[in-house]
């Protein structure tokens, strides 16, 4: 009886495999040419997309196009984007410095910092406050802005010409009303004169919200309302000319309302925009407490 000769798949030529596999050499270097053209076009397609990404949101480094993809129901790794982008030079834009806008040197009275020691588990347990300024073409004006530090939603938001209490309570105003206040709020900023204020102070008693503000020369005691602020500023106000006050609040606001609170990823939140990761939690919480007879257990 003749021995069984075995053969190493690596040590066959094309021509030993094809007879082996009962096909022609031609065939399968066909099969060869139409899986590399199939290839090529995938990879194309998938280029297109992470192109599209980039143009919509050109401060997305590769994490973010990869997950905004993944969103997308496109089944892609982190090191094929990264290569991608390296090799069609796809580079976030370089971000810009801004100028401070506290003034703490006032006679007001100055609070504890409330959140350094919160462990955020909800929404409208934490807001975070703060300024910064636009430059128009003509003139500077400035934002104040409210976000819900558990959410990153911005809660509130108003821009004036001038930094005052009157800058700082308009976008109060605006999260008291459409916001639910609940037992427990802490209300986040600087030292500055705006928030310290005896207007400002008793509009947040008035409403039993807790006044924290940040230590001296700490700038991450307030790093939530600050990465706002920056991401505003490469993603919104870097990129964009307004001539008028008016045509900055409409489109800034465009950017709060619509872009950043509804569909900008963030990192944060296991990259899903802050409206979207609120809804999750209210759904999870409706899950929770809404049992049916059946499935309650007795203790």
């Amino acid at each position: 009886m003749s021995p069984v000769i075995c053969e190493s798949a690596a040590s066959l030529s094309i021509q030993r495999l094809c007879v082996l596999a009962g096909i022609p050499r031609s065939g399968y270097y066909r099969m060869q040419q139409v899986s590399s053209k199939r290839n090529g076009l995938q990879h194309e397609q998938l280029r297109q997309e992470v192109h599209a990404v980039c143009a919509q949101w050109s401060h997305y480094g590769y994490r973010r196009v990869t997950r905004e993809l993944r969103r997308q129901g496109r089944s892609v790794g982190l090191k094929r984007i990264r290569a991608l982008m390296l090799k069609d030079n796809l580079r976030c834009r370089p971000k810009k410095r801004w100028i401070q806008t506290t003034d703490s040197k006032h006679g007001y009275r100055i609070y504890p910092n409330l959140a350094r020691q919160m462990m955020l588990d909800r929404p409208n347990q934490l807001w975070v406050a703060d300024i910064t300024y636009i430059h128009l073409i003509d003139e500077f004006v400035y934002l104040a802005v409210i976000l819900d530090a558990f959410s990153r939603c911005v809660v509130g938001w108003a821009l004036a010409r001038h930094i005052d209490t009157h800058l700082t309570k308009s976008a109060l105003e605006m999260a008291l009303a459409t916001r639910t206040i609940e037992a427990g709020l802490v209300h986040h900023s600087d030292r500055g004169a705006q928030y310290a204020s005896t207007d400002y102070v008793a509009l947040l008693q008035s409403k039993n919200i807790s006044v924290s503000m940040s230590r001296t020369g700490n700038p991450y005691d307030n790093a939530k309302a600050e990465s706002f602020m920056k991401t505003l500023k490469t993603e919104e106000v870097s990129i964009s000319e307004y001539d008028t006050i008016a045509e900055a609040r409409v489109s800034i606001g465009n950017f709060i309302e619509i872009v950043y609170n509804q569909r900008r990823l963030h990192s944060a939140l296991d990259y899903r925009p802050p409206a979207e990761f609120e809804a999750e939690y209210i759904k999870s919480q409706n899950t929770l407490f809404t049992l049916t007879p059946e499935k309650t257990v007795s203790l």
